[in-house]
């Protein structure tokens, strides 16, 4: 498949999915997974909550939670070299304001992936809730047209990344020991 016919595929699940929010519903769903997850707030707030309530685990949740904002952080520094544009407005009518211009890789979905594999690295039942919830999160950046599909993949794939990348650390206090 060249370059153009990938922008093509892109341009029309974009469409397709930037569609779906016509829908008063899953608008207003999209809406608030995407104000919820700027900043990777919604994941760093989760974690500290882990954190207060989960005392046996406190350093583990503290150690994922320091992942996402690794992760966050990450692909802020990536978009600053690639520089990839949003999707246009005046085609894809976003529903959200932007914290910022560049659109590549999703920092949305780079927060959302690195909590999913940290969280359940932690403590697997929260895979449970954990990874729909960042597909959620994922497929909303499309729904409210600020993203490309290579956007929210590439954000996923360095955010669960960042997160494995960390597993060795969060097991060193997963059964609720302070090693590591």
């Amino acid at each position: 498949m060249g370059h153009r016919d990938w922008a093509a595929v892109e341009h029309d699940v974009l469409a397709a999915l930037r569609a779906c929010g016509r829908r008063p519903a899953v608008a207003s769903a999209a809406r608030a997974l995407s104000l919820g997850g700027e900043h990777g707030a919604l994941w760093l707030a989760a974690g500290l909550a882990g954190a207060a309530v989960d005392r046996p685990r406190r350093t583990g949740w503290l150690r994922g939670t320091a992942l996402i904002g690794a992760a966050h952080l990450a692909s802020m520094a990536v978009k600053r070299v690639v520089r990839r544009p949003r999707p246009c407005p005046e085609e894809y009518a976003p529903l959200v304001r932007t914290a910022g211009r560049h659109s590549f890789p999703s920092s949305h979905a780079a927060s959302a992936a690195a909590a999913a594999v940290a969280f359940a690295a932690l403590h697997p039942p929260t895979r449970r809730v954990a990874l729909p919830a960042a597909a959620a999160m994922c497929l909303s950046r499309l729904v409210v047209g600020v993203h490309y599909p290579s956007d929210v993949a590439a954000g996923a794939l360095l955010g669960a990344a960042t997160a494995g990348a960390g597993r060795p650390w969060m097991r060193a206090v997963r059964a609720g020991g302070r090693r590591g």
